[in-house]
């Protein structure tokens, strides 16, 4: 849950700062703005929040499930959805809209969950073999 909040607030920031960016450009220009939704910055940060947030929703899931298969299914879902979180990362880091302090305290965190999710699909998959 925590890297979701993180998450969150970096969705925010990044939207506030185009929001700001795009006033600034607004006022030099007189006009000629392109919606912030249709943005790259919005949307390669919308895939990371929702891809983030998904990490903690299925791992919810997982804890709650009905059976060994439902807890198996959402904990691979959540690894999957941790290495897709890894990717965005990648993407907003690349393109400069985010920078390398955020970057590496994102990506360090998401990698952590990554592994804890390969621990646990692992081991799942060892026990499915017995």
């Amino acid at each position: 849950m925590a890297f979701g909040d993180k998450v969150i607030k970096l969705n925010d920031f990044l939207l506030e700062q185009e929001c700001q960016r795009e006033e600034e450009r607004y006022k030099k220009s007189g006009g000629g703005r392109i919606p912030i939704h249709l943005k790259s910055v919005a949307n390669l940060s919308n895939q990371l929040l929702r891809s983030g947030t998904s990490i903690g929703a299925n791992n919810a899931e997982a804890t709650n499930a009905i059976s060994k298969a439902d807890f198996k299914s959402k904990s691979f879902i959540a690894l999957k959805e941790a290495r897709e979180s890894l990717y965005w990362l990648i993407l907003l880091y690349r393109n400069n809209y985010i920078d390398q302090d955020q970057y590496k305290s994102l990506y360090d965190d998401c990698e952590e969950l990554v592994k804890v999710f390969v621990h646990r699909c692992k081991k799942l998959n060892e026990d499915n073999e017995m």
